[in-house]
């Protein structure tokens, strides 16, 4: 009997520094480009303006994802610290506090203080990290690697809109620009939720509406100061 027991769960930290990255990129340069375009007052700088667009939001992405990834880091190495000092200082009571979580996941008394006495014995700050903490391997992610992967695929997501002022002509950029971007996100949507193991069209139908939504407000604003009129 073939059984495959393959998880998805290993993936979380890449897949979404890359989701959101990417889908930054499409949606805000998107978004940028439209806005402009409908209050006519960037012309043939409009490209200048896409590439700024991309290249701040390459280096805002990478930026928010080291700081952010860098202080739930640093907070899981304090509370580690913290329980690797109360473990020195009252080992029985560790012990007791592991084995009442063991009993509220339904295992009884007496085999839950067997359970958390051998595990401690083997890795008590291991299991206290996992079982009271909720700090795994997995959930640990990697500052400098997040922040690479934001900015790349910020970069790729927001070269598709940028791309349309190159390839079409300016009465049908804004069209174009959407068209695109909304394939791109539909396209984005699925592969990230298959990669995860989730619904392919909730993951499509979610980018998809957020995107709409972002660069139709954007149209609206740009259209309001319409420095043609």
């Amino acid at each position: 009997m073939d059984y495959n027991h393959e998880h998805k769960s290993d993936r979380i930290g890449w897949i979404r520094a890359v989701v959101l990255g990417a889908n930054d990129g499409i949606v805000s340069t998107a978004s940028l480009i439209i806005g402009v375009a409908a209050s006519q007052a960037a012309g043939d700088n409009l490209f200048t303006v896409g590439i700024a667009g991309l290249v701040a939001g390459a280096m805002s992405m990478a930026a928010g994802e080291y700081v952010s990834v860098s202080s739930q880091t640093d907070i899981e190495k304090a509370e580690l610290t913290l329980e690797k000092s109360h473990i020195q200082k009252n080992w029985t009571l560790e012990v007791e506090e592991l084995a009442s979580i063991y009993q509220e996941r339904g295992v009884e008394s007496r085999l839950a203080k067997q359970v958390a006495i051998q595990l401690m014995e083997k890795d008590a700050i291991g299991s206290h990290a996992r079982d009271e903490l909720g700090i795994t391997d997995l959930s640990q992610g990697n500052p400098l690697q997040a922040a690479i992967y934001s900015a790349v695929s910020f970069s790729i997501g927001a070269s598709l809109p940028l791309l349309m002022i190159l390839l079409v002509s300016e009465t049908t950029l804004i069209p174009a620009v959407i068209c695109i971007s909304l394939l791109s996100l539909v396209v984005l949507g699925s592969i990230s939720a298959h990669v995860g193991g989730a619904s392919k069209t909730k993951g499509a139908l979610r980018v998809l509406f957020w995107g709409c939504l972002a660069m139709a407000v954007s149209m609206g604003v740009g259209s309001l100061f319409n420095v043609g009129l």
